[in-house]
C-alpha cells in the first residue's frame, strides 16, 4: 500500500502542477491564434481542476494524505514549472509534453492500483487517462 500512496501522491503534485501551467498560459497567451487558444487552455485547466478534489479523496481512500503546499507540489511533481512566458507554439508545445508525461504517471498508479486491488481508484485513473489523451489530441492538432 506504501508503493501506491507514494505514487498517487506524485500523480496528483503532477496533475496539480499541470492545471497550474494550463491555467498560467490561459492568462498569459497573445498573438494571433489569442481567443482560440485561450479558450482551448480554459477548457483544459477546468477540466483538469475538476478532479482536484476526486483525486485527493482517492488518496485519502488510501489512509494517506494529500500533499497541499506549493512546496510538496514542486518536490513531488514530474511536470516542470515555467518561469519565463514561451510564445504560443511553445505553450502548446510544453502542455502537450506536461499532457503526455500525466498519461505515464497515471499509467504507472494505474497498474499499482491494479495489483493491490483498488479498483475503484484504478477506474479513476483510467478515466483521467482517456481525458490526458483528449487534452493531448488537441494540443497535439494546433501544431499541425
Amino acid at each position: 500500500m506504501e508503493e501506491l500512496q507514494k505514487a498517487a501522491k506524485i500523480a496528483f503534485a503532477s496533475t496539480f502542477s499541470f492545471y497550474l501551467k494550463a491555467h498560467n498560459f490561459h492568462w498569459n497567451v497573445e498573438g494571433v491564434h489569442f481567443k482560440q487558444l485561450h479558450d482551448l487552455f480554459e477548457v483544459i485547466y477546468s477540466e483538469v481542476y475538476g478532479s482536484i478534489d476526486d483525486f485527493a479523496e482517492n488518496i485519502r481512500k488510501l489512509q494517506a494524505y494529500a500533499p497541499a503546499s506549493l512546496e510538496r507540489f514542486s518536490m513531488l511533481s514530474t511536470i516542470d514549472d515555467e518561469n519565463g512566458m514561451p510564445d504560443t507554439g511553445g505553450m502548446i508545445q510544453e502542455l502537450l509534453g506536461d499532457s503526455e508525461k500525466i498519461i505515464h504517471v497515471l499509467k504507472i498508479v494505474y497498474d499499482i492500483a491494479e495489483r493491490e486491488g483498488k479498483h475503484g481508484f484504478s477506474n479513476f485513473l483510467a478515466e483521467r487517462m482517456d481525458a490526458h489523451e483528449k487534452h493531448s489530441w488537441m494540443l497535439r492538432s494546433c501544431l499541425k
